[in-house]
């Protein structure tokens, strides 16, 4: 080829290419543009309805209120973890993270137009009344919660201490709503818990806020000096943790961990697609691990169970947990509060999603529960459980377990397994025998 004509040919290369990108960038551009003017139609057709809306009204209406009130249902029609956060709400969010505000003491989550308690909290108003995981809030002083967003019911519950409250509770088994009146406190979330339990470090995190790390080190230390050479371990109890700062569920599973990733997100563009890996320090100098899990573990505390599990680090140990596998961010908007929105889903080391499936156990432990009553009462939770939820990123679903834990640890099955466990004790739960008309079959305590 001669070199002018090698010259032609390229410019016409060139020159196709030009064009085909041109025409992409078009087409895009055109795609872009219908895409807008559907989102204009759209606003067009809010204008008016809200223009009806304060014109005809039986009640002139609070502009503010109906605004806020549009926002909160484009959040809330996209998942149940997503909503918009007003001032006030925005600042007891930033409060509770720190780990104190006033109110009851309840995780809740909205479900069918009513609020359902996710996870009393220890040591609280709640928990002092006989709230109940699984309860269903429809009013809150005689008014009905129905037509509210979560953070409006939330907003109600909570309040001056000493200030009074009447919960009006619908309970799976009881035959008719009951009134529960319950006195404010000041809610302290204490984050950990710890109890030497003889050879066994037992330590409980309750929530994912601010101090959780913090804490966590100083209970592995105290227990150190209090157990001494005998320590065989430690049971990390997650049981009806719902969650909390992913930071501090990162960094809790990195005091444990010496190498290796701990957790990945991955938003909706492949370039937001980050991972945590863990640093040299195991603070608890490579000690034998159980993490407890149940119906009632969600979010961080997932993140925590399933990075230990993937990095063979601890044995979990309990029944399936929640199954929320999703991030949320809370994006500030100046004076007007802020949003909480899903940004992200996160996935263990081995890459494996949780939502709306949860984690399982190494090795399953249900909890006997010896009341009848109570057994019809106390349902099993899911992230697969609530309305609108984000699908599994396989198509995969699996509803949660119950979330009950008794009172009395001399009761609880699964602590008291757990427990053996790091003793060396058991490896596996023994078999309960049931008595067949031709033959024995055997099935696991339940």
């Amino acid at each position: 080829m001669r070199k002018s004509e090698f010259v032609i040919w390229a410019t016409l290369i060139v020159a196709g290419i030009a064009a085909g990108a041109a025409f992409v960038t078009v087409t895009r551009s055109n795609e872009a543009s219908a895409a807008n003017a559907q989102i204009y139609r759209q606003l067009d057709l809010f204008g008016d309805v809200l223009e009806q809306v304060r014109a005809q009204y039986i009640e002139e209406p609070d502009d503010r209120k109906l605004i806020e009130s549009a926002i909160n249902g484009m959040l809330s029609g996209l998942d149940p973890h997503s909503s918009y956060l007003p001032p006030k709400n925005f600042d007891d969010v930033r409060v509770q993270t720190r780990g104190e505000f006033g109110g009851i003491g309840i995780e809740v989550t909205m479900e069918k137009g009513v609020v359902k308690v996710m996870t009393p909290m220890l040591e609280t108003p709640a928990t002092r009344a006989g709230i109940l995981s699984g309860d269903l809030i429809t009013h809150l002083d005689g008014e009905q919660i129905f037509g509210l967003s979560l953070q409006e019911a939330v907003d109600k519950m909570r309040g001056p201490v000493n200030s009074p409250i009447t919960l009006t509770i619908v309970r799976e088994g009881a035959d008719e709503p009951m009134d529960i009146k319950i006195v404010r406190d000041l809610i302290r979330i204490i984050p950990i818990k710890s109890v030497a339990e003889d050879d066994v470090g037992y330590i409980r995190i309750t929530t994912f806020n601010e101090k959780t790390t913090s804490s966590l080190k100083k209970a592995v230390e105290s227990l150190e000096k209090e157990i001494g050479p005998k320590l065989k371990g430690y049971v990390i109890d997650l049981r009806n943790n719902p969650g909390g700062i992913l930071d501090q569920a990162s960094s809790v599973s990195d005091s444990f961990l010496e190498k290796g990733a701990i957790v990945m997100t991955r938003g909706r563009h492949a370039v937001e697609t980050q991972r945590v890996n863990a640093r040299p320090g195991d603070i608890t100098k490579g000690k034998k691990i159980a993490v407890l899990i149940n119906g009632g573990s969600a979010s961080a505390s997932e993140i925590v169970a399933g990075a230990l599990q993937d990095q063979r680090r601890a044995t979990v140990i309990g029944t399936r947990s929640f199954g929320k596998g999703s991030v949320q961010t809370i994006i500030p908007l100046g004076s007007n509060g802020a949003i909480k929105l899903t940004t992200a889903r996160y996935f263990t080391p081995s890459g494996r999603s949780i939502q709306a499936k949860g984690i399982v156990p190494e090795i399953l432990v249900e909890q006997v529960i010896e009341d009848e009553e109570k057994k019809k009462r106390i349902q099993p939770r899911g992230e697969a459980n609530l309305r609108g939820h984000l699908k599994g990123s396989d198509g995969e679903e699996k509803t949660g377990s119950s979330s009950y834990v008794p009172e009395e640890k001399e009761k609880d099955t699964q602590l008291q397994f757990a427990l053996d466990f790091i003793r060396g004790k058991k490896t596996q739960p023994e078999p309960k025998k049931v008595e067949a008309v031709t033959n024995t079959k055997e099935s696991v305590a339940n």
